[in-house]
């Protein structure tokens, strides 16, 4: 088991999952024989999500909704020196958990993966090279990507703050406003693409750029939310 220094604690908020979070903690086994620490909480689903997880996560912990609320409380009880937050519908390789902790060996303190889609629309392969692109030349990384830092990085940021919306983008703004550019990883993991599938592709394309322009102009994002939520018909947020 590594020592405290250098354990990984692996967050994942979930709501409603069940169809997607076994796969999601699979590759996740070989870090826990590894003495990483996998905790997902649950945002009271409303299926078997925290069922299907509980003999594969060293913790299951149940809150109220919202990812940046369920993010803080996995860190609360994280046992790591390094935290990573996956989402539930991310998958991951399963050598992840040394490309993380190598990354952050030097002096860099956070950091995010290279993302790919899961499905095979040519789109969807733009959209992920642009998403990888823009977050390189911006240093502002998505939840998709799997962000990753320091637990000192964290508590200096007092965690994520708890927006209904955006709170990856306003962490990551933070972050690199306290510690600098992010290691960009060029390791993928894969997200699901079933919000595009789903609500279209283009259309789902414009509708995160309005609503990025609009958070950076400062629209309170429990607005933004509500225009989220009113144009997609699953919106990827708990």
């Amino acid at each position: 088991m590594p020592d405290k220094n250098s354990r990984l604690s692996i967050i994942i908020p979930a709501r409603d999952e069940a169809e997607n979070i076994i796969a999601t903690l699979l590759p996740l086994q070989a870090m826990r024989r590894r003495g990483q620490e996998v905790i997902l909480v649950d945002g009271e689903s409303r299926d078997e999500t925290a069922k299907h997880a509980e003999s594969l996560a060293d913790r299951v912990l149940v809150t109220t909704p919202g990812r940046a609320r369920q993010m803080n409380a996995g860190a609360n009880i994280a046992r790591g020196e390094t935290l990573w937050f996956l989402h539930a519908d991310t998958h991951a390789p399963e050598d992840a958990d040394r490309i993380v902790l190598d990354a952050l060996s030097g002096r860099k303190t956070w950091g995010r993966f290279d993302i790919r889609l899961s499905g095979g629309h040519p789109l969807l392969t733009l959209v992920a090279r642009m998403m990888n692109l823009r977050s390189r030349l911006t240093g502002i990384a998505t939840g998709d990507q799997g962000i990753f830092m320091r637990r000192d990085t964290f508590d200096a940021l007092g965690g994520f703050p708890e927006l209904p919306l955006m709170e990856d983008i306003e962490i990551s703004r933070r972050l690199k406003a306290l510690a600098g550019f992010p290691v960009c990883l060029t390791t993928p993991l894969v997200t699901a693409s079933r919000r595009w599938e789903e609500n279209g592709i283009v259309r789902t394309i414009l509708l995160m750029w309005v609503l990025r322009f609009a958070f950076a102009l400062g629209v309170d994002p429990a607005r933004l939310t509500k225009w989220y939520r009113g144009h997609c018909s699953n919106p990827a947020i708990n």
